[in-house]
């Protein structure tokens, strides 16, 4: 008995169940249904690039934390808006990689195509908006991530910044690292050293998630001849360059904590590079398949740190 052999309410499913296979069963099957229901939304929540755009307020909400200031409601708003703008249109260029590696995605962007290209202009005009009533300067922050996004994603004179290897996964850190480090600074401002400890922070780690991200689209990657660091260096060598990436950040945490930053913050810190290195270990083995849950467990990571954060805080 399947959720899909039925296409029914939760409600009708239980009794059918109840009915069919006793009490024994009723709540492995209700398991059974809840997981299925559960992996549907996820599915959708990263075709449509909603999850990518609500790691968007959490990455820059952790930054507020980080600098220890209120958040900013507006600017995180402004920031999940600016993000799923960029990413929506990268999707939109990318189908063709995204044949080999991601189908169904392709076939949702294609139902939806219209409907994203309106999203992707009003997402994008309202973080502006919402920018400009908070800051001025807070454009300035959105439109960075914004045009980077579009040479990463589009031809230009028949050149785009995806095809250099390493450069795109640059471009992807440093525009999350704009928006984490410098969000924050459009209602208050802090010290250099601070703000150049947050954007390393920010940077290193975006940066490991797209290399990660990288190891998943190996094959589709190598077959639209998209030169990608896991394509060019192999998965070994990778894992090695991301297990060293990630231990840069030891130092880092020891530094600040030295220097006076972040002790309210100083166990979430340490998860958070016990995560890095966990994550890289495992999706970076040999034959290992990897679906969806790559990005559940790569950009999603920030969902565990922001509860973390205000539980220890």
């Amino acid at each position: 008995m399947s959720v899909e052999e039925y296409n029914i309410s939760l409600g009708t499913y239980i009794n059918k169940t109840f009915r069919t296979t006793g009490t024994g069963l009723v709540f492995k099957e209700l398991f059974k249904y809840l997981y299925i229901i559960f992996n549907k939304l996820i599915a959708f929540l990263m075709k449509s690039s909603l999850f990518i755009a609500m790691t968007a307020f959490l990455l820059p909400y952790f930054s507020f934390l980080l600098y220890n200031i209120r958040a900013n409601v507006n600017l995180l708003i402004a920031s999940s808006l600016c993000i799923f703008s960029i990413y929506s249109l990268n999707k939109l260029s990318d189908m063709k990689e995204d044949l080999i590696n991601n189908p169904e995605r392709v076939g949702f962007i294609e139902k939806y195509k219209n409907i994203i290209i309106f999203a992707v202009i009003a997402s994008f005009i309202a973080s502006l908006l919402i920018s400009f009533l908070q800051n001025p300067f807070a454009i300035i922050i959105m439109l960075f991530p914004f045009l980077m996004g579009i040479f990463y994603s589009i031809k230009v004179s028949n050149f785009r910044l995806k095809d250099i290897v390493g450069i795109k996964n640059f471009t992807v850190a440093v525009s999350w690292a704009v928006i984490g480090a410098f969000l924050p600074l459009a209602v208050y401002f802090s010290d250099f050293i601070l703000i150049s400890l947050i954007f390393y922070f920010f940077f290193i780690r975006v940066f490991l998630g797209s290399i990660a991200s990288d190891v998943r689209d190996i094959e589709g990657d190598r077959a639209s001849g998209v030169r990608t660091i896991p394509v060019v260096f192999g998965l070994n060598k990778t894992k090695i360059f991301l297990l060293l990436l990630n231990s840069t950040l030891l130092p880092w945490l020891a530094f600040s904590y030295f220097a006076g930053y972040f002790h309210g913050y100083f166990l979430v810190l340490v998860f958070f590079i016990i995560y890095g290195y966990w994550y890289i270990l495992h999706f970076c083995r040999e034959g290992i398949k990897i679906g969806k849950t790559m990005d559940l467990f790569v950009d999603g990571e920030w969902i565990p740190t922001v509860i973390l954060a205000l539980i220890l805080a």
